[in-house]
């Protein structure tokens, strides 16, 4: 049984959805990182960049007891282990981890720095917010010109496609994009409509804090739960 640390953000639903496509057995231990969850102590022995997820497979490689975080190592890990999601000819290999790492290195970060400027700053500044937001359509155009003509993002359906939809998903709710993407919303569809991301999508779902219009702003004491600049008292180690 993996254990699972997560939080229903896109880098968690990633695992989620992988272990439910995989058919490997998980249990969930919550993480609240507005509450500060991911600093304790017990935590951050786990994941000493107290972020999520985590995972802990008491059965990793040779029988060993394995603990591993950052989201896109923890895809490629539970493909392997699980022997599915990864194309198998070379070529669609290479475009998989292209696509992964693209992800993790300009998707998931840019997507995340609008909404931080847009929800956390302490105060309202246009130039990163603008910045940000046309950098989010940069790479929407990006992916949707890529997904002319094809299924998925890898040719089949991988790791790729798994990393990308949460964040795509979940990010178009609150920030939807101003111009047609035919090609991506297709593909967003086609993912969705498969029963094991309907069901990884789903842990926890309930435990997303709306973000009601009029409501109280977020305060220094959730700032200072999720990022590092407020965490100085936390010794090595940032979060989010």
């Amino acid at each position: 049984m993996i254990e699972l640390y997560y939080c229903p953000t896109p880098n968690c639903q990633k695992i989620s959805i992988a272990l439910e496509e995989l058919a490997l057995p998980y249990a969930v231990h919550p993480i609240d990182i507005v509450a500060g969850d991911q600093n304790d102590p017990a935590y951050a022995a786990l994941c000493p960049n107290r972020k999520v997820p985590a995972i802990v497979d008491p059965d990793g490689p040779g029988g060993e007891r394995l603990v591993l975080w950052e989201s896109g190592a923890i895809l490629l890990y539970l493909a392997r282990k699980g022997g599915a999601l990864l194309p198998e000819d070379p070529i669609g290999l290479a475009h998989c981890h292209q696509w992964l790492f693209w992800q993790a290195s300009y998707l998931g970060p840019m997507m995340g720095q609008l909404h931080h400027f847009v929800q956390y700053a302490p105060e309202r500044l246009e130039y990163p917010i603008e910045r940000y937001t046309h950098e989010v359509e940069r790479l929407r155009r990006l992916l949707d010109g890529h997904l002319a003509g094809r299924e998925f993002i890898a040719g089949t359906y991988s790791v790729a496609d798994i990393a990308c939809a949460p964040w795509l998903r979940m990010f178009g709710y609150r920030y939807p994009h101003p111009e047609p993407y035919p090609n991506l919303d297709a593909w967003l569809d086609r993912v969705f409509a498969r029963p094991a991301v309907q069901r990884g999508a789903a842990v926890d779902l309930d435990k997303i804090r709306p973000v009601v219009v009029g409501a109280e702003p977020v305060t220094d004491e959730v700032r200072r739960h999720l990022f590092a600049s407020y965490q100085k008292d936390l010794g090595d180690g940032p979060t989010r």
